[in-house]
């Protein structure tokens, strides 16, 4: 039962498994040795691998999957985003946050822009399985995280978004952003990460505030629409968050359901608990 040699995308793969496992048995709150017999590791290697992947021991890791941590952590984002609206503050922030910048434009505005505009992609590991990432000259227009067997449809969906423009596979480029984006190289204030995005009014705004949402804070639908100053539209913002074109710079993993349960996310529940666990993690790694 020894655990081969791999990056942070197979463990990843482990992690998910271990992360689907504890959800469906989170009553029986199953031990160390109980979650190495599922995975088919030994204790030993369980160890080593959430030390790999999260940097901390499996036991601290579970504690961010708790109801409890999620609804403290809300909590605490709800009074953060609050203070920092009424000192009249674009959002607050940490030092190793990305710095993210977003243009927005109709969907007409878009569809007129990118008319013959050169799509540069690609597909990538990541510490949470292959991640397909598109950018313009403007910014970047898309991140998603496509199965392994469904990269091909993903790519000819991305193309059917801009049935006008240039699709044109730049692994180099994909791979520098991806590697900023997911493993802190060359992260710089001077040199913040662009977007360039299409969607409603609506969506636009709810966008715009996700993107205020804190590295490894979190919230609920109704304080995200509390925040939006739209108490009773947390259902629009809801669909507003699934139609997310940009996943994790647009941190739509980070609202989670008023009773602390994760809730859907377009990529996979595991991954969303995976995200927030790993951004947790990293999170209390920098305040020791």
């Amino acid at each position: 039962m020894d655990l081969p040699i791999a990056d942070n995308s197979t463990d990843y793969v482990r992690v998910a498994q271990a992360i689907a496992y504890l959800r469906r048995h989170k009553t029986q709150q199953p031990d160390l040795a109980a979650l190495a017999a599922h995975l088919e590791l030994s204790e030993f290697h369980v160890q080593k691998l959430f030390s790999r992947w999260a940097g901390i021991s499996p036991k601290r890791f579970l504690q961010f999957l708790t109801v409890e941590y999620a609804k403290r952590r809300m909590a605490e984002s709800g009074d953060l985003l609050t203070l920092s609206h009424d000192a009249g503050l674009s959002g607050p922030g940490r030092l190793h946050d990305l710095f993210v910048t977003m243009e927005a434009m109709s969907p007409g505005e878009f569809k007129r822009a990118a008319a013959g505009m050169t799509i540069r992609f690609g597909v990538h590991e990541t510490p949470f399985g292959p991640a397909l990432i598109a950018n313009t000259q403007r910014g970047i227009c898309h991140l998603s995280f496509p199965d392994r067997q469904r990269q091909d449809q993903a790519i000819a969906g991305l193309q059917g978004l801009w049935p006008s423009a240039h699709l044109e596979n730049s692994p180099v480029e994909s791979a520098a952003l991806l590697g900023r984006i997911f493993h802190g190289k060359e992260v710089s204030c001077e040199k913040p990460l662009s977007l360039w995005v299409s969607g409603s009014n609506f969506q636009i705004q709810v966008w715009r505030a996700l993107l205020q949402i804190p590295f490894a804070r979190l919230l609920n639908y109704q304080q995200l629409a509390a925040f939006l100053d739209r108490p009773k539209a947390a259902r629009a913002v809801g669909n507003a968050i699934a139609h997310n074109p940009v996943a994790y710079l647009i941190p739509c993993h980070r609202v989670l359901r008023r009773n602390g349960d994760f809730g859907k996310y377009h990529w996979g529940e595991e991954r969303k608990a995976a995200l927030v666990a790993w951004e947790a993690a990293s999170d209390a790694a920098a305040d020791c």
